[in-house]
């Protein structure tokens, strides 16, 4: 049997399958990790160390060394990216209620929904993307898009903005594990390479278990509001990422649109958020599907928009042939 090839053509399908499976286990049978109990409950509800261990890997599997061309490009990106979501968070605070939107088509609606979704780019996504149509350096410039991961971004900027105030204590808690990784990573290549493998495998399992907090009901009420969520991500944090890419990064604008997506690890930031935050809980469980929809609609769109922006910009500037030398005369 193909399944992991079967699972691959699923646009970050290894995040998203596991993901359903979960809410649909959650939803037919929501008693199911307690009537189990031990090792399979810790599987269902174990969100937080599954991450935890997921973040100090990611930190590991980083280089320090990394060119300057590829830390200019990714440190464009991923700044532009958090500054949009800051900006929309700014606005949004100004009209939605602490608790997000309770009635009506926007219900489920909050300012932590719409943070999540915009200040993570799913990385792998972009690094595969620009592999056919970027540069090396620009496929390179997802090293820094791992600093994204996690709820430490999301924390910032909704303590920033006045929705929350966190202790500086959750903080370090937060990005903790991620740089205690970075740091082994890079005094050993070989703990980088060793613990380097696992950021991949952990995937399917914080994915599960995160599906297991997931009510299907909410997703589908949330189902046409995720999806329009999910287009105004790849518009709201695209033009700026575009633009920034042009003018600061240096390229043609193709990094910027491949940056337009949500990562799969944003699914995960409402429901850590509000584990350390119970005022959250109320949006946390619609945010998070509102989230996993932006997920799925970036990861199917995003990479077809980037084809025909990338063949759009080669027809607008062709390659300039350089004529062959010819051979001196003897």
């Amino acid at each position: 049997m193909k399944i992991k090839k079967a699972i691959d053509k699923v646009p970050g399908g290894m995040m998203l399958i596991p993901l359903f499976l979960g809410a649909i286990i959650h939803t037919a049978v929501p008693g199911a990790s307690d009537y189990f109990g031990g090792f399979t409950k810790g599987l269902m509800t174990g969100t937080v160390p599954i991450l935890a261990v997921w973040f100090f890997c990611m930190g590991a599997a980083i280089d320090v060394r990394a060119t300057g061309t590829v830390l200019r490009k990714s440190g464009t990106l991923v700044l532009t990216k958090i500054a949009v979501a800051w900006v929309i968070a700014m606005i949004a605070v100004q009209f939605m209620p602490a608790g997000g939107i309770q009635t009506g088509f926007f219900a489920g609606l909050s300012v932590l929904a719409l943070i999540s979704a915009m200040d993570m780019t799913n990385g792998g996504l972009y690094a595969s993307i620009m592999q056919q149509y970027g540069t090396k350096e620009e496929s390179g410039a997802f090293v820094l898009m791992s600093l994204e991961s996690g709820p430490l971004v999301t924390m910032l900027i909704l303590g920033s903005t006045g929705v929350a105030v966190f202790e500086p204590q959750l903080f370090v808690g937060a990005v903790l594990p991620f740089l205690v990784g970075f740091i082994l990573g890079n005094l050993d290549h070989d703990l980088r390479e060793y613990f380097g493998k696992a950021t991949h495998t952990l995937i399917p399992f914080f994915g599960f278990a995160l599906g297991c907090s997931i009510d299907l009901g909410v997703i589908a009420d949330t189902g046409l509001l995720g999806i329009l969520l999910g287009l105004a991500v790849i518009v709201v944090t695209g033009i700026p990422l575009i633009l920034a890419d042009k003018f600061i990064g240096r390229g043609n604008g193709t990094a910027g649109l491949a940056a337009s997506s949500t990562a799969g690890a944003a699914v995960a930031n409402p429901m850590l958020v509000a584990n350390m935050k119970p005022e959250f809980l109320p949006a946390a469980e619609a945010a998070t599907a509102l989230v996993a929809a932006c997920v799925i609609v970036t990861a199917i769109l995003v990479p077809i928009l980037t084809a025909y922006y990338s063949d759009y910009m080669k027809k607008k500037n062709p390659p300039v042939d350089v004529p062959p030398v010819q051979k001196a005369a003897v």
